[in-house]
């Protein structure tokens, strides 16, 4: 009878560890976007839930406590994951963040990041960049107390919140990073533009003194970058719908010298139309005087030279169109 008993508390203790060093998820999702649910940290997968026979996304396995990433295949929700939850979501993935919700142990937490994601997305940051320096100030004071104040008052588990407070130190500071790297940005307007002096993807060397009388759209890009790559199908766009119009649509590549031969195939292998030049990697008088460091990058020159937008909107924005139908009326 004793090797009975004490074989049964062995079992259950062995029972009782495994579940505290696992946490179960379960979740039923209308109009899925696939069999296979995905929990990510950054760009790993650290673990695949798959749907059973009965239509259910269930798994139970161990995880390291903090923040993830839930990815469907098409798109992503936060998480707050640590052994010992036992968390059931449901969700509709055609109002994917709007429909989220969360039940059992590890509720509240979640179900508080994916109100947060929705908050967030309500936060008009580019109304905020536009404002004047006092006013912008004044706005970003008051969303970072409004987010602390959202955080205290949720009494969610202690080391999310923590967790989070850094994101909302750090998403704060991004904020104000922008919006000064965006008012520099902005001194350039209704300045002259310096020259450039670039060679040209057809023949020969092409200056922006050679364009004036038009107006210039620049687009600072590379074969390497992924952004700007997704810009040419609007570009192409953009360039059809102003033929023939007093604009020219120049696309300055700065690709590195060892490139330079990768610039003019994907050129032609892609076929970009407007004045297409290369800048190769050694900064301009152009480029350093409108203090680029990221690119995609567009700049808007008047017919005399002057700069009337140092920060242009993309081709994909609609701000653009509207901006150009209103200077070429």
């Amino acid at each position: 009878m004793k090797n009975f008993f004490t074989l049964l508390i062995t079992a259950l203790v062995a029972f009782s560890g495994f579940s505290q060093e696992n946490m179960a998820f379960q979740a039923k999702i209308a109009n899925k976007n696939g069999d296979i649910l995905y929990i990510k940290e950054g760009r790993a997968t650290v673990q695949e839930i798959k749907l059973n026979d009965k239509g259910v996304f269930q798994g139970q396995f161990p995880i390291k406590e903090g923040k993830y990433q839930l990815f469907d295949g098409v798109e992503y929700a936060q998480l707050f994951l640590k052994n010992g939850y036992d968390l059931k979501m449901t969700m509709d993935a055609s109002k994917f963040d709007e429909s989220i919700r969360f039940e059992g142990k590890g509720a509240k937490e979640n179900n508080y990041l994916a109100k947060r994601t929705l908050d967030d997305a309500k936060i008009d940051f580019q109304g905020m960049v536009a404002l004047d320096e006092a006013g912008f100030k004044k706005e970003i004071e008051a969303l970072k107390a409004a987010q602390v104040s959202s955080l205290e008052t949720a009494k969610i588990d202690a080391n999310l919140a923590t967790l989070l407070k850094q994101e909302i130190d750090g998403g704060i500071l991004q904020v104000q990073q922008y919006y000064f790297a965006s008012m520099a940005k902005k001194k350039m307007n209704n300045s002259k533009a310096p020259n450039f002096d670039y060679e040209n993807h057809k023949e020969g060397k092409t200056t922006l003194e050679s364009l004036k009388g038009k107006y210039v759209y620049v687009d600072l890009w590379a074969t390497w970058c992924g952004p700007c790559r997704a810009e040419i199908p609007s570009l192409k766009k953009m360039e059809g719908d102003y033929h023939g119009k007093n604009i020219e649509f120049v696309s300055i590549s700065v690709d590195a010298d060892k490139d330079h031969d990768k610039w003019k195939a994907f050129v032609t292998e892609k076929q970009l139309r407007g004045i297409q030049l290369y800048a190769g990697k050694t900064p301009s008088d152009f480029i350093t005087a409108f203090n680029v460091n990221t690119i995609p990058r567009f700049i808007l020159i008047d017919p005399n030279g002057t700069v009337v937008d140092a920060d242009a909107a993309r081709p994909s924005d609609p701000k653009l169109k509207q901006q150009l139908d209103g200077l070429l009326k």
